[in-house]
């Protein structure tokens, strides 16, 4: 029987600030990981959680692996027997995070892997919670608090019903957040969702340090 294993990871903005998480449905009870770095990608991100949660099992496990990330799944799947026949090349020059891309081949090569996309943010919990952890070790990788501060409850007599107020966004705005989205894999709705429940999570202190780790060292 396969050991069910979900990696994910980000950063936000990208690059920038950025962490990984894995879920992994151990016969003894769910492990969770996680970790971040201070000036990263997203893709070196989710390769990263993938290695590490490779790294967890002993050589000839078997795993079945989820990522929402297509970029770990089909390097790993399709493009990576080409890139090492080249000697780790593309057809267009090196291979990119070559240096993550070769300790993932490494790992997978000594254990019997399944990989599976998944979509992200579609409701599969253990995806959702590999989502928390990677967002738990940005926070870690900032110096942050691990968790969300606690919400102060309205005051009693604030018992009227919700109201969404609309909120213009500019033109170009709206098409650089339809790209991102588009990058990620989700809409735009999910995307500018993420993005403030980061800024909340982060408050006032972590956005100023955020913005300025990004005119900061970029990862490879």
């Amino acid at each position: 029987m396969r050991t069910i294993v979900y990696a994910d990871g980000g950063c936000d903005p990208n690059p920038g600030p950025g962490g990984w998480g894995a879920v992994i449905a151990a016969p003894e009870g769910t492990i969770e990981l996680c970790g971040g770095e201070r000036a990263t990608t997203n893709n070196r991100m989710e390769l990263t959680a993938a290695i590490n949660a490779l790294e967890h099992f002993p050589e000839g496990a078997a795993i079945e692996m989820r990522c929402d990330s297509q970029y770990v799944v089909k390097s790993v799947t399709e493009w990576m027997r080409g890139w090492k026949a080249r000697g780790w090349r593309t057809a267009t020059g090196p291979v990119k995070n070559v240096d993550l891309m070769q300790r993932l081949d490494a790992l997978a090569a000594s254990r019997d892997v399944r990989w599976t996309w998944v979509r992200g943010h579609a409701g599969e919990a253990g995806n959702e919670r590999a989502d928390r952890l990677a967002a738990k070790g940005r926070r870690l990788a900032l110096g942050l608090p691990t968790e969300p501060p606690a919400q102060t409850p309205p005051p009693a007599a604030a018992t009227s019903p919700d109201r969404t107020v609309p909120i213009a966004i500019a033109p170009g705005l709206g098409r650089a957040i339809s790209e991102a989205a588009r990058r990620e894999g989700v809409t735009a709705r999910v995307y500018v969702e993420r993005a403030a429940q980061l800024a909340l999570d982060l408050g006032p202190e972590g956005m100023a340090r955020a913005r300025g780790l990004v005119g900061g060292p970029k990862a490879p």
